[in-house]
């Protein structure tokens, strides 16, 4: 994360496009199940819940209102901080310290280097949130087989973080037989006790029923989209560029700005941003949606899966994409921050971490975020993110002492922007980790080292967006999350925790690799078209009928 951004929710997008804590959003309630992966003895489903069933499991939601926002959540936005926050006069949200100070072993993923053990800032928070709390901290790059390598042993530390992209295989099974039902502690009223952790919504929460229990703790995500088409708006300005709103006025604006013998190529890989364009639908299972026809289809099986490929082939052809982003090597970030490339898609943490990068290097630099438009032109049809993806679990056998610790560390690092608590996870202790200038935390070199960690992991509030040293960006950030929001629809699979069966796993799993070679011209037509006739043939069609079963037994998310 960037020194001085404080944002909740995660993403695999968020780590894999810039390795960084990004901002999310989160939406309104919808019906829900989990279906759990066959474990390949007896092909069966667990814990299918949803609608009034799923209602009994949830913990009782109780807004915050410790802070009030500047701009509200709208369009299924983040709410945003623009305000300068009075440092002195911080609000407390856990005003009496819940964990009594036992051991606690936590195992999450990390990307960078973790803080040393007993270093200032976790000595302090454990203080803080009467923790003991001992890290477990692994590779968030390879993550998926140290956890997969833990489950299958007998000793599991006494909470564990799951990203939902690590649910493959036996990962998914494990999850209902390893990690405890946490209703006893949390469901309806109990979660009181836990202030913050009621403040999460409910969506999210439904989002963490595994094998018909409430087992982990969500950190919520974003309905809006996550990508965002970056352009140097300092560089259109300068030219008098009109920012493109369809697809041809795009490919004319970018073999106009194109100059190879300037070093100036218009844009990187667009594939990201061309889904939005036209309106291809994400993948995975909120891949799967029923037409107005009463169809069942997935996003491959559409014209505008094809379509967009093809755009971004023309792109490419036309030369007006860099050649480093055609041999597909090196950072497309630092070839946008050099003008060499004019546009690219990425995380909207970039917003603001581009910004604060290059605050003192290129005062002029100015980073916007182009809105999503329909291929045609008018308005696009962009698809909703899941409500939670990440989550913090207890192992089954824990006692109760460790499971009140556990929600205790939970409870303190959902706390909500505006607070004393948010204030300590996200900068550590005043002069230790930061110093305050001009009315704003700014972090030290120790509080950049030491506060990448996994905290934040635990759990998250309801979505916020805040930068105080640069709260423009903030305003920014929220406002392009509330324009594209007006045109995010739900597909039917929207809400639904959903782990396809182990043998369905590496069903699409060619798909990338086959765009990036197409795009690049390296694959022809008819070998996407090959590959998508194979999907059917191979197991497309029979996961189509996996799919019609569960929406037909527990309903649609739209």
């Amino acid at each position: 994360m960037t020194p001085n951004a404080a944002s909740s929710g995660l993403s695999r997008r968020s780590f894999l496009a810039s390795t960084a804590v990004a901002t999310a959003a989160v939406a309104g309630g919808m019906p829900l199940l989990t279906a759990c992966s066959d474990s390949g003895s007896g092909g069966s489903r667990e814990g299918a819940t949803s609608g009034k069933a799923a209602d009994k499991l949830l913990p009782t939601y109780v807004a915050s209102k410790v802070a009030e926002p500047d701009i509200p959540s709208k369009n299924g936005s983040s709410a945003g901080y623009t305000s300068k926050v009075d440092l002195a006069a911080l609000a407390t949200s856990v005003p009496a310290r819940l964990g009594t100070g036992a051991p606690l072993e936590i195992m999450a993923p990390l990307w960078g280097t973790p803080p040393k053990p007993g270093c200032a800032y976790y000595t302090a928070l454990d203080a803080a949130a009467g923790t003991e709390i001992t890290w477990q901290n692994q590779d968030g790059n390879t993550y998926g087989e140290k956890l997969g390598a833990v489950l299958a042993s007998s000793s599991i530390p006494d909470m564990v973080v799951v990203p939902s992209w690590e649910l493959v295989g036996k990962i998914s099974s494990a999850v209902t037989a390893k990690f405890m039902d946490l209703g006893p502690y949390l469901a309806g009223d109990k979660v009181k006790k836990y202030p913050n952790l009621a403040a999460i919504p409910s969506d999210s929460w439904r989002m963490s029923i595994f094998g018909g229990a409430l087992r982990g703790i969500p950190m919520p995500a974003a309905p809006v989209p996550n990508i965002v088409p970056f352009y140097r708006k300092d560089v259109f300005d300068k030219k008098g560029y009109t920012v493109p709103t369809s697809a041809d006025e795009f490919l004319g604006w970018a073999k106009e700005a194109t100059s190879a013998k300037a070093k100036v190529w218009a844009c990187g890989d667009m594939r990201w941003s061309a889904a939005g364009f036209f309106g291809v639908r994400p993948a995975g299972s909120l891949g799967w949606n029923i037409g107005s026809d009463g169809k069942l289809t997935y996003r491959i099986e559409h014209p505008e899966y094809l379509e967009h490929l093809e755009w971004v082939r023309k792109l490419f052809a036309a030369g007006v994409v860099h050649p480093d982003d055609k041999a597909n090597t090196g950072d497309p970030s630092q070839r946008f921050t050099s003008g060499q490339i004019l546009v690219y898609n990425n995380d909207m943490s970039s917003w603001y971490g581009k910004t604060a990068e290059q605050a003192h290097s290129q005062p002029d630099f100015e980073i916007s975020g182009m809105d999503y438009f329909a291929a045609g032109g008018g308005s696009p049809t962009l698809y909703a993110g899941q409500p939670a993806g990440i989550w913090s679990m207890i192992r089954k056998d824990a006692s109760k002492e460790t499971v009140e610790n556990a929600l205790a560390a939970a409870n303190f690092a959902a706390a909500p922007y505006g607070t004393k608590e948010r204030m300590f996870v996200d900068y550590g202790v005043e002069g230790t980790h930061y110093t305050v200038e001009n009315g704003a935390p700014v972090k030290n070199d120790r509080g950049i080292q030491e506060v990448n960690n996994a905290w934040v992991l635990l759990a998250a509030p309801a979505p916020y967006t805040a930068h105080p040293d640069l709260p423009d960006i903030t305003r920014r950030q929220v406002e392009w999350q509330q324009r594209q929001g007006a045109f995010v629809r739900k597909t039917s699979t929207y809400g639904m925790n959903i782990v396809e069966p182990t043998r369905y796993a590496t069903l699409s799993s060619q798909f990338e690799q086959l765009e990036i070679d197409f795009v690049r011209g390296n694959k022809k037509l008819s070998d996407l078209q090959q590959a998508i006739s194979t999907w059917k043939s191979s197991g497309g069609d029979k996961l189509r009928d996996w799919y019609k079963e569960l929406l037909d037994k527990n309903g649609s998310g739209n």
